[in-house]
C-alpha cells in the first residue's frame, strides 16, 4: 500500500480501552510506523486521509472486524458463493478474518480440505479460518480426525446446520477439543421438534397455518451442552442463539463457572417473527426469527456481557432457492456486508451498547474465543485495523454487495453506518487501496 497518514481519526480498541483522537502513520509494508494524539506534519510522499476531509468527520479506526460464523459455500456450492467473493463481502463490511462453517460439499472433515479452503484465501486481503467438522460427513455418528483438522489449520469444530445430537458423541467431542484448545460450536436445534418448520411457533404461524419451531428445540441442546461441559469439561460456544431462554441459560451456566460461550446474529435483535409475513422466504432463517421479548432478552444479554460476541451467520444462497414457498425455500440470508450497519443502528444508537462495545463483540471477543491473535496499535506492530464512519448512509443494493447472493430481507434499505476500509497482510481495502 502506499505509506499513508490517517489524520484526526476516532481509535477505538476494546483490548486496551483506548477511545482517543489520533494520527496513525502506516508504511508501505502495512506497518505502524507512528501514532499520536497531537496532529503530525506528514512526510513527504505520504497520503494524507483526514477526518472531515478525505474521510468521513466521524471516521473510527478500530482493530479489523472478525466475523466467527460464515458460510463460504466452497467447495462444491459455488453457485452460491465462493471463498473469493465470500471475501470480498466480507471486506466491504469491515471484516478482516472470518471463520468459515464445514457444511460444504464434501464436508470439511479432513485435513486436506482445510488445508485446501486456506490456500484459496491465502492472497486475499481477508483472513479465511476453517471450522472443522466434529462428525465424518457431518452424520453425528464418526467423531472426524480433530487433530489433524487442528493441524490443519481449524480453528473450531462444528456440525453446523445440523446439531451434535448424540451425547456420547458430543462428550467425546468436548474432551477431544480440549486436549487440543479448540472450542465445540453447537448449532442448537433438536430436530424431532422442528420437523417441517419453517418459522417460530407462535402467533404469526397459527396465522398462517404452518408447523412452528419451539424455542425449547435450541433451550434443550443448550442446556444439555452445560450439563455435559460441567461434568467432561471442554468449550462450548453457542451459535446464532435466539430465544430468551437461551440467554438465561447461558447467563447461569457462566454463573455456575461453565466454559460457555455465545454469539447472536444481528437479524435475531433487529427482526421478528412477523418480518415472515412481510418478506416471505426472504426472512426464513434457521434458527428462526422469533419475538418482541426474544429481542429484548438477547439486548439485554449482549449488555450484560452473556452473550460475547456478534456473528452474522452469512449464508448465501440462489435467487431461486429462496424464492420457493415459504416450507420449501432454503433458510438464511447473508449478512457480512450488513452487519456493521445494523449493529449501530439497533444496539449503539438506542443506548445498548456504547461504540466500544460493540467493537469488542466484532473485534476481541471473537479472536478470545477462536484464540486468534488480537491486533496492536503499538508502534512497529503490523496493521490489522478496519476504518469506518458510524453515520454515514447507504442503500442496500445489488452494486453495494459483494456476495454472489442477495438474498437478504434488508435489500433496497437505507442504512446508516458503513466501512471505508480495511487493512490486513498489507493489502488495502475500500479508500486505503
Amino acid at each position: 500500500m502506499l505509506p499513508t497518514l490517517l489524520s484526526r481519526v476516532r481509535l477505538l480498541d476494546p483490548a486496551t480501552g483506548r477511545d482517543e483522537t489520533i494520527d496513525l502513520l502506516l508504511d508501505g509494508s502495512g506497518g505502524i510506523e507512528a501514532v499520536s494524539v497531537v496532529p503530525m506534519t506528514p512526510p513527504d510522499g505520504v497520503r494524507v486521509l483526514m477526518a472531515g476531509r478525505e474521510l468521513p468527520a466521524d471516521a473510527v479506526v478500530c482493530p479489523g472486524l472478525v466475523d466467527m460464523h460464515v458460510h463460504l459455500r466452497e467447495p462444491g456450492q459455488t453457485h452460491k458463493e465462493t471463498v473469493a467473493s465470500g471475501a470480498r463481502a466480507a471486506a466491504l463490511g469491515g471484516f478482516t478474518r472470518v471463520a468459515c462453517m464445514p457444511n460444504t460439499a464434501p464436508a470439511l472433515d479432513s485435513a486436506a480440505l482445510v488445508r485446501w479452503v486456506r490456500m484459496q484465501a491465502a492472497e486475499l486481503p481477508v483472513e479465511v479460518h476453517p471450522i472443522g467438522a466434529v462428525s465424518l460427513g457431518r452424520k453425528g455418528e464418526t467423531l472426524a480426525p480433530l487433530a489433524e483438522l487442528a493441524d490443519a489449520g481449524a480453528v473450531a469444530f462444528t456440525d453446523d446446520g445440523d446439531p451434535v445430537w448424540d451425547s456420547r458423541l458430543m462428550r467425546a467431542a468436548l474432551e477431544t477439543a480440549a486436549e487440543l484448545g479448540r472450542p465445540i460450536i453447537q448449532h442448537a436445534e433438536d430436530k424431532r421438534l422442528t420437523l417441517g418448520a419453517p418459522l417460530n411457533e407462535g402467533e404469526v404461524s397459527r396465522r398462517l397455518g404452518l408447523p412452528g419451531w419451539p424455542a425449547a428445540a435450541e433451550e434443550v441442546v443448550v442446556a444439555r451442552d452445560a450439563i455435559l461441559t460441567h461434568h467432561f469439561g471442554g468449550r462450548v460456544h453457542v451459535a446464532h442463539l435466539s430465544t430468551a431462554g437461551t440467554v438465561e441459560i447461558v447467563r447461569r451456566a457462566k454463573r455456575d463457572g461453565i466454559a460457555m460461550t455465545c454469539e447472536v446474529a444481528p437479524h435475531h435483535f433487529c427482526l421478528t417473527d412477523r418480518a415472515v409475513e412481510r418478506f416471505g422466504s426472504g426472512a426464513k432463517m434457521n434458527p428462526p426469527l422469533r419475538t418482541d421479548a426474544d429481542i429484548a432478552a438477547i439486548r439485554a444479554g449482549l449488555a450484560d456481557g452473556t452473550i460475547d460476541a456478534i456473528a452474522t451467520d452469512h449464508a448465501p444462497h440462489a435467487a431461486d432457492e429462496k424464492a420457493r414457498p415459504l416450507p420449501d425455500a432454503a433458510f438464511g440470508i447473508i449478512g457480512l456486508e450488513t452487519a456493521l450497519s445494523l449493529c449501530l443502528e439497533h444496539l449503539v444508537q438506542p443506548g445498548v451498547l456504547s461504540l466500544i462495545g460493540l467493537i469488542d463483540k466484532l473485534t476481541t471477543a471473537p479472536r478470545r474465543i477462536l484464540n486468534l491473535p488480537q491486533p496492536s496499535f503499538a508502534v512497529g506492530s503490523v496493521a490489522e485495523l478496519t476504518l469506518f464512519s458510524p453515520s454515514l448512509g447507504w442503500t442496500v443494493g445489488p452494486d453495494t454487495l459483494g456476495s454472489l447472493s442477495h438474498n437478504t430481507p434488508f435489500l433496497g434499505t437505507a442504512l446508516t453506518g458503513r466501512a471505508l476500509g480495511t487493512l490486513h497482510r498489507n493489502r488495502p481495502t475500500g479508500c486505503l487501496a
